[in-house]
């Protein structure tokens, strides 16, 4: 519990409910935090209500409670839907000295031209800060977050922000974070594909495949990826997603066009994409990221697993 008494706080609202916001809500909500929420599938709100938080009927509602408003949505439209739509959180007027703390990943230039739009209208700064890590993560406060924004608005999100990471680094202004996020994402896919082939060479080559990260350990192979990721899948433990496949294709075809963008050429990068297409075009936009394994499965012939 942090040593701040809830009348000192500013107020705070958050927006979206998906696996990641509920966790990171119920998170701030154990930390003491008073929470509106809002979320386009009003059943999602029902937990947060129970454990304290305040329903609102819109963003707007979200925004004319908030000192601050935290969001966490599936893409830049859902982003552009909460801020610029219908009882969107622009439409609750002049919010001079508010500020909007999106965790959603979105691009750079989406993230850029909304915070400029938002100020323009409504006074409001913007922070991106998007998220590495799950809802366990979540949960513990040990989430990775990557920010962008002037040091001001980012010094007036830090008590948010200390409550759900352990490792929260500025990497520029406003559209910086999202940046860092798609780079972050260029790791996580290419990794993801990655492991899912190391542990079918593993099976083929007969050896002890459940054995294979504690051999590597300590090595340059060693990461965080052969440790949790690479134990998932060998296990075919996907039953809870951590996250979708349809949002990491959804993150990795943004790190193609930010790459695209800047005139760069990253085959790695395309061919993983193109495996996780592959794999979310076979039906499984809402299976396990991890779940990419099943795709070598199917096309040797040993099924899902």
């Amino acid at each position: 519990m942090t040593s701040h008494s809830p009348s000192a706080r500013p107020r705070l609202g958050f927006i979206g409910l998906g696996l990641l916001g509920s966790a990171m809500a119920q998170r701030l909500l154990e930390q003491g935090w008073a929470l509106t929420v809002w979320n386009l599938e009003p059943g999602r709100m029902a937990p947060l209500v129970a454990a304290g938080a305040v329903a609102a009927p819109n963003p707007a509602g979200v925004a004319a409670a908030s000192d601050i408003v935290v969001l966490c949505v599936l893409d830049g439209p859902a982003v552009q839907a909460c801020v610029f739509g219908d009882s969107g959180i622009a439409t609750a007027g002049p919010a001079a000295g508010k500020l909007l703390l999106d965790h959603s990943t979105i691009t750079p230039d989406a993230t850029r031209a909304m915070a400029a739009r938002l100020a323009a209208e409504t006074g409001m700064g913007w922070v991106d800060a998007p998220v590495s890590g799950g809802p366990v993560q979540a949960r513990d406060g040990t989430l990775t977050l990557m920010t962008g924004g002037s040091e001001a608005d980012i010094a007036h999100a830090r008590p948010v922000l200390a409550d759900l990471a352990a490792n929260c680094t500025r990497m520029g202004p406003v559209g910086a974070g999202q940046a860092a996020k798609t780079i972050n994402q260029a790791i996580v896919g290419t990794g993801y594909v990655l492991m899912a082939e190391a542990l079918v060479l593993a099976e083929a080559a007969g050896i002890a495949a459940a054995d294979l990260p504690r051999c590597l350990a300590g090595g340059l192979a060693d990461s965080g990826l052969l440790q949790k990721v690479y134990p998932q899948m060998q296990a075919r433990d996907f039953a809870q997603p951590r996250g979708y496949a349809r949002q990491l294709l959804k993150d990795m075809r943004a790190v193609q066009a930010l790459s695209s963008q800047l005139q760069l050429d990253l085959p790695l990068v395309a061919a993983a994409t193109a495996r996780y297409a592959d794999y979310v075009g076979r039906g499984n936009q809402t299976a396990d990221s991890a779940s990419v394994v099943r795709l070598y499965d199917e096309e040797a012939g040993r099924g899902a697993g």
